[in-house]
């Protein structure tokens, strides 16, 4: 993760009178040379500090969307796929070379973007979910998808000479499935990107959208709704059955005719919205606009900044899906927190219960309550994932080699379970594949790495070099690690 676009810490102060001002500062500053206290990594942290509210209810505009824009449903975008991914031999890219150590986990399964996609300045992939995550029996219809997220950096060098050519377009999705390959192309999968955009309501009284302006470090899909990593709010919903076709009739050239009789358009990067009855989405085909959201009920103390508090609402940064006890089902959520001498905080880590008759988060009185939280026992963790209680952790490591980590809850406290495994340069989100759909399936756990291929000095070593993909670990090999 690109921590310009995540990293937060802030503070409350209550004023009681200058006097209990003044003691309180007096007592907070620490001796000369003391370095700043933290929590002690491992323990429980405050599960309250994760629990969550119901925002604004979308669905009112997102239905008046839905009376313009026609809708596909996510096999349909998996079959209209225009881009193709490599695996097998053809996937050529290599994040993981010997490892910085010389003891990298290589992956069982691996997957290269098209060449704009591997190379690209303005996208950086984050987040990862799937089809596990969705369903128990793990089949969409007749596909088993993949979803990646990238978001949009907003590199001001890449726009300096005409900035009007460069609007915020927020988060995309990747829907891949990387079961099917490309007829006459046994090593190809299709893949095609969509759109996030958050509705609302123009000037004019009419159903508009714009772009969801969020890091989407964590993303993970239950039933038909993907939740998107908000990282001081909370969490964004979207309705997985609300997908929008601005070019059904796919000829890109000319403008189609919606449904209540406007225009759509899908050749000017520079719109999004409705705008003078046309309707346009930076030139994507389909957006997913969204339909809810979660935010924390907590005061929330971190800022833009790559440190963490240790108290307050936590950063959300990263999330996944726990699948390993059927009758319930939990979200993994966690924050990204680089620690230096004044904020020592390594990061949380909490659990959230999900009702899985409606693919929402369970409340109770109006709140998600979390059901567990702990402090992580270590700082610069990229992705979580939890699964028959063992916990899963990818950690960053600049441009060099990441590692995998592994922890369980032991004697009330999250600890260290086998050592350091290494992996990619810039892991991140995970996704784990349970396999259960099938006797003898084999689980994953699936993530992706987020730095291009850029010619750098920190790209060029042989042993941990640079390059964008998917990929996945076999369960058993991570598990078989000492």
């Amino acid at each position: 993760m690109l921590t310009a676009h995540q990293r937060s810490k802030a503070r409350s102060h209550r004023r009681a009178g200058w006097v209990t001002a003044l003691a309180a500062v007096v007592l907070a500053v620490p001796a000369l040379g003391t370095p700043a206290r933290a929590a002690v990594p491992g323990d429980p942290a405050a599960p309250s500090s994760f629990d969550l509210r119901p925002g604004p209810d979308l669905r009112g505009t997102v239905t008046a969307l839905q009376a313009a824009l026609p809708r596909q449903d996510i096999q349909d975008v998996l079959d209209q796929g225009n881009r193709v991914a490599k695996t097998g031999a053809s996937c050529t890219a290599d994040p993981f070379g010997t490892g910085d150590n010389g003891t990298v986990l290589p992956p069982a399964r691996k997957l290269c973007w098209d060449g704009g996609d591997a190379g690209t300045q303005e996208w950086i992939p984050q987040g990862i979910t799937g089809v596990s995550d969705a369903q128990e029996e793990e089949v969409w219809g007749t596909r088993k998808p993949l979803i990646a997220a990238w978001y949009d950096k907003e590199d001001p060098e890449l726009c300096a000479d005409d900035p009007g050519t460069c609007p915020e377009k927020g988060v995309r999705l990747s829907f891949l499935d990387p079961e099917t390959p490309v007829a006459g192309d046994p090593d190809g999968r299709r893949y095609r990107h969509v759109l996030l955009v958050e509705p609302y309501v123009n000037s004019y009284g009419n159903a508009s959208y714009k772009a969801v302006d969020v890091h989407a470090g964590g993303i993970a899909w239950y039933g038909n709704h993907l939740y998107v990593a908000d990282t001081l709010a909370g969490l964004r919903v979207f309705d997985m059955r609300a997908v929008l076709d601005l070019n059904p009739d796919r000829n890109a050239s000319v403008d189609d005719t919606t449904l209540n009789g406007l225009k759509s358009n899908v050749t000017d990067g520079s719109r999004i919205g409705r705008q003078s009855n046309v309707y346009y989405g930076h030139t994507y085909r389909y957006v997913m606009p969204q339909v809810a959201s979660y935010r924390f009920v907590a005061p929330q103390r971190n800022t833009s900044a790559a440190t963490c508090e240790e108290t307050g609402a936590p950063k959300a940064s990263y999330i996944s899906i726990d699948r390993s006890v059927p009758t319930a089902p939990a979200m993994i959520l966690g924050e990204y927190c680089n620690s230096d001498s004044d904020r020592p905080e390594k990061g949380r880590v909490g659990a959230l219960p999900i009702d899985d008759a409606t693919g929402l988060l369970a409340q109770t009185g109006g709140t998600v309550a979390a059901t567990s939280a702990f402090h992580l026992p270590r700082d610069l963790t990229q992705g979580a994932a939890r699964y028959d209680g063992m916990y899963y952790f990818n950690r960053s490591n600049l441009h060099r080699s990441g590692s995998l980590r592994r922890a369980t809850v032991t004697d009330g406290r999250l600890t260290d379970h086998g050592g350091n495994i290494t992996n990619a340069v810039g892991p991140e989100d995970l996704y784990l594949e349970h396999g259960r759909s099938v006797p003898g399936g084999t689980p994953y756990l699936w993530s992706l790495t987020e730095h291009r291929v850029d010619g750098t000095a920190d790209c060029a070593d042989a042993g941990s070099p640079c390059g964008r993909v998917i990929y996945a670990h076999r369960l058993s090999d991570v598990l078989a690690r000492p």
